[in-house]
């Protein structure tokens, strides 16, 4: 992985095509089942015509692109050529709604989006932005007017950026370098021990690092094959992984727990997984019973977006402690730090700090927040995560709880704080506050409780429209209720503790239920 400071995307893939030509590189599956495969050769074409339509368009290096479309050939493709060409790729949420489209291509000052017909409205007024479907963001194929694309780009240029929920009202934008790219393809090539004849199946947003850094990369380093499924689906995914002879998954707790809720059908551990990549613990009993009746294993690791993939690991073979996380991988080290900042003993719990190298193995920083980025490392460049742990005297790191206030619901990760801040917006809150609370499919749901202002009447179904036109569909409040006063600490915070208790113990306190 030393090599990958210099390296681009753009070297990894034409080495790849060079070397593996027709063998499979994308096996793409859209949402009516329809199933379309290319080979290295036949994709690279396809990449090379988009990227000489957007010079046409004024795209240069350095220029940011929004990708707007459904996981898929089309969204892989011009991920690929904007990459590989110089410029930034900014891949949104396909159910973003119209003020967080405007946001992002504000805030990384986009000059074209690529989007479907109905996400281009989305996009309407914002300033130089140019909005285009994915067949005008493409030449005709074999033309020769991709000849050369990536000259000039080097490891340390900026390839993409990655927006992710954190304890703020506004998410970061979590940059990354060409360098960043390959040092992740390099890893969880290692962590997972792609080969060329590997198949690694996804159903992860491609907004996500999960995606992009942990199947995509992965995938292109090994010269294997990626398997894209454009909408999970619990009733079809085991069918789809049997079917498209998946050797390597990706998974999360909701995957897991809605497969075990299905019925047993026959023929369930007959299939070609030999590792099924997973993030962070589970149940033991879930955990037995998934691995029992689907005859796999799980491969548990630990990372975030900044620090780009499953820096803690369960190695590649050898020994597993679940519910460990792993150890600390090739390229990281870890520690579990306390309030002032020193490493703890095995056993004692704190933080959970990593260190790197910025724009290698960690973030490149926090677009257009110096401020930010330098918080996030301490004077010793450790990386701060604000997740609690414990290491054991072998090396063996366990996670115990976020520090953080976020909501983890299913692959998504949700800001308490942007909620709060969009449900102010409405004219009738006069306050308000969000937890996350137990879901036995999602790991977390959405719980918001308000207080109206004088003479209002609110109602769920009036609360959560106004957030639904706002906010991604997994930050949308499942349950809204209605309170008198919200609970407060002594130093006059809100007591989100207070109230995820309430919650937990089926009562809301003072609330009173707004569903109607």
């Amino acid at each position: 992985m030393d090599t990958a400071r210099e390296e681009t995307l753009a070297d990894l893939w034409h080495a790849q095509v060079g070397r593996r030509g027709d063998h499979p590189f994308l096996v793409a599956e859209d949402a009516t089942g329809a199933v379309r495969t290319y080979g290295y050769r036949q994709f690279d074409a396809l990449v090379a015509s988009a990227a000489a339509a957007m010079r046409r368009l004024g795209v240069g290096p350095g220029d940011a692109v929004v990708l707007h479309l459904p996981l898929g050939a089309e969204l892989v493709r011009h991920l690929l050529a904007v990459m590989a060409s110089g410029a930034v790729a900014v891949v949104q949420d396909p159910g973003s709604p119209a003020p967080e489209c405007a946001h992002v291509a504000q805030r990384v000052r986009a000059r074209l989006a690529v989007c479907t017909p109905e996400a281009a409205g989305r996009y309407a007024g914002v300033p130089g932005l140019r909005v285009v479907g994915p067949a005008d963001a493409a030449a005709p194929v074999g033309s020769g007017a991709g000849a050369s694309p990536g000259a000039g780009v080097t490891g340390h240029d900026t390839a993409g950026v990655v927006f992710t929920s954190g304890s703020t009202a506004t998410p970061k934008g979590v940059v990354l370098t060409h360098a960043n790219l390959v040092f992740s393809g390099r890893f969880v090539q290692w962590q997972a021990t792609l080969g060329p004849e590997d198949r690694l199946l996804t159903t992860m947003p491609a907004c996500h690092v999960n995606f992009q850094l942990n199947a995509l990369l992965p995938v292109i380093a090994a010269g294997a094959t990626l398997v894209v499924v454009e909408r999970y689906s619990a009733r079809r995914f085991w069918h789809q992984v049997q079917a498209h002879r998946a050797t390597v998954v990706q998974s999360i707790a909701m995957i897991v727990r809605t497969q075990l809720c299905r019925p047993v059908e026959p023929g369930e551990r007959d299939h070609h997984v030999r590792e099924v990549l997973y993030y962070l613990p589970l149940p033991d009993a879930e955990k037995q019973e998934y691995e029992r009746r689907f005859g796999v294993r799980l491969l548990n690791s630990y990372g975030t977006s900044e620090c780009l993939v499953g820096a803690i690991t369960d190695p590649p073979a050898g020994e597993r402690r679940w519910p460990s996380i792993g150890r600390v991988g090739p390229g990281y080290e870890a520690r579990v730090a306390g309030p002032d900042g020193r490493a703890l003993p095995p056993g004692e719990p704190g933080e959970i700090q990593l260190r790197g190298e910025p724009g290698v193995s960690l973030m490149a920083g926090y677009l257009d927040d110096p401020e930010s980025t330098a918080a996030a490392y301490d004077a010793d460049g450790w990386m701060r995560t604000g997740d609690l742990g414990y290491v054991d005297a072998d090396g063996w790191y366990y996670f115990l709880d976020r520090r953080s206030r976020i909501i983890k619901r299913g692959a998504e990760n949700v800001s308490p704080a942007r909620v709060e801040a969009v449900l102010l917006e409405h004219p009738g809150v006069a306050q308000a506050a969000v937890v996350g609370v137990p879901d036995p499919v999602y790991d977390q749901a959405v719980l918001a409780v308000v207080v109206p202002r004088p003479g209002v009447a609110l109602t769920e179904a009036d609360v959560r429209a106004h957030c639904a036109a706002r906010l991604p569909a997994p930050a949308v409040p499942g349950t809204v209720q209605v309170a008198d006063r919200l609970p407060r600490t002594a130093s006059y915070k809100v007591a989100t503790g207070t109230l995820s208790a309430r919650a937990a113990a089926g009562s809301a306190g003072s609330a009173r239920s707004a569903r109607t």
